[in-house]
């Protein structure tokens, strides 16, 4: 009942200085909504990223030829290429595995009549469309012969298909790349931009051989792309296939890998830890906010005990106990910052959803931070409101009531 009334007081207290009240709210609400809208924006990044990394696999080792970005001032050392005979040797001696793809990849200009374009031009066997998980929109992988053969055939990414053929169909059809005739005899579904920006769909795929002879004029394999067996652990895969790779390359003990074996599980920790520590780094900034707006509460507490003087005298002097007076102004401290908080919430997840439109991140909707931002809130109230209410509870009432 006591707690009802005080309530009640502190309701038509705020009501009276509805503009003083505002103002003292200001800071709860810009910090509720401020760590609401980077935890869920961080949230949403943080899933976008797993996401787009997981659809290039997450059970997928890259075996690369020099030491990635180890060398002096982050630069990527150079060592001789892998040849085909590396990625066979990897698929025969290794148990675990799914696929295994040789991938040598070059820039080529496509034409087709008067169009033009630049794009990537992979050369891969068919595994490359099971490590990679890309499927056909239409037309047929290629066949045995072709592959060994080394025929002129290809297979188009969307973005490719769109801007040389438009609206006519791309199987049957054929491009030009530098002087070379292709007959095109599929298309892959779209896959669209990933995580760092490139478009996966700006994309020719020919047999590997082909490639080798035909355009890079020699029989170096970049990149080998392994897929591991389902419950495999892809940390063994990657110790068996570095010692492998050493014993190949001719690396004695003690010597450095002139190679070296990407992880994407590892590649997605990296991600997710980083944009979480992002995440709880901007909301801490944010809930800065937080503590300057408990300070204006306890600020204009203080004013509005000073103000109240001779009111805090009077229920004082007619009986009123020393925890009613604590308790009313507690209770207006509390509503204060319980109200910021509500504010702050709605306006945090308004700005989270228009954020994640925005920047093309889900919208992840977590309770338990909005539960614990309007608690942290109610809890502001209560530690910055305790200072002036056991001021106000500790009046001498003869000296409140000659107050002027």
């Amino acid at each position: 009942m006591v707690l009802w009334e005080s309530c009640l007081l502190a309701q038509q207290t705020i009501r009276r200085n509805v503009l003083r009240s505002s103002l003292t709210i200001l800071g709860i609400v810009i910090g509720v909504a401020a760590v609401i809208t980077m935890v869920t924006l961080g949230s949403g990044a943080t899933a976008k990223v797993t996401s787009d990394i997981s659809s290039l696999g997450t059970n997928i080792l890259y075996v690369m030829p020099g030491q990635g970005m180890r060398g002096p001032g982050g630069a990527r050392t150079k060592a001789d290429p892998f040849k085909t005979e590396d990625a066979m040797a990897i698929e025969n001696n290794i148990a675990g595995l799914e696929a295994v793809a040789p991938t040598v990849t070059a820039p080529c200009r496509a034409i087709r009549g008067k169009t033009n374009r630049t794009s990537t031009v992979t050369g891969v066997t068919n595994a490359y469309f099971i490590v990679q998980g890309r499927q056909l929109a239409e037309g047929r992988l290629f066949t045995e012969g072709e592959l060994k053969a080394g025929q002129c055939v290809c297979i188009l990414g969307q973005t490719v298909v769109k801007d040389l053929f438009g609206n006519d169909p791309p199987a049957g059809g054929s491009i030009r790349l530098g002087k070379i005739s292709f007959k095109v005899i599929g298309t892959l579904v779209e896959k669209g931009q990933s995580n760092f920006g490139d478009d996966q769909d700006d994309t020719i795929v020919i047999p590997l051989h082909t490639l080798q002879r035909r355009i890079a004029g020699d029989k170096d394999v970049r990149a080998i792309i392994v897929s591991v067996a389902d419950n495999v652990p892809s940390e063994f895969i990657k110790n068996d296939i570095e010692e492998l790779m050493r014993e190949r390359r001719g690396i004695g003990p003690g010597k450095e890998d002139d190679f070296h074996v990407r992880d994407m599980k590892e590649i997605i920790n990296t991600f997710t830890s980083t944009t979480t520590v992002l995440t709880a780094l901007l909301s801490a900034v944010a809930g800065v906010s937080l503590l300057v707006g408990g300070i204006g509460i306890m600020n204009i507490m203080m004013v509005s005990v000073t103000e109240r003087t001779r009111e805090i005298g009077t229920r004082l002097a007619i009986g009123a106990m020393e925890r009613d007076v604590l308790l009313q102004f507690l209770v207006e401290a509390v509503v204060l910052a319980a109200f910021g908080g509500l504010i702050g919430i709605i306006l945090g997840l308004a700005a989270a959803a228009a954020g994640s439109r925005l920047i093309g991140v889900p919208f992840i909707f977590r309770p338990g931070i909005v539960a614990a931002a309007f608690l942290f809130s109610a809890a502001v109230g209560v530690t910055f409101g305790y200072f002036p209410a056991r001021k106000a509870a500790r009046l001498d009432p003869i000296k409140a009531l000659r107050y002027e």
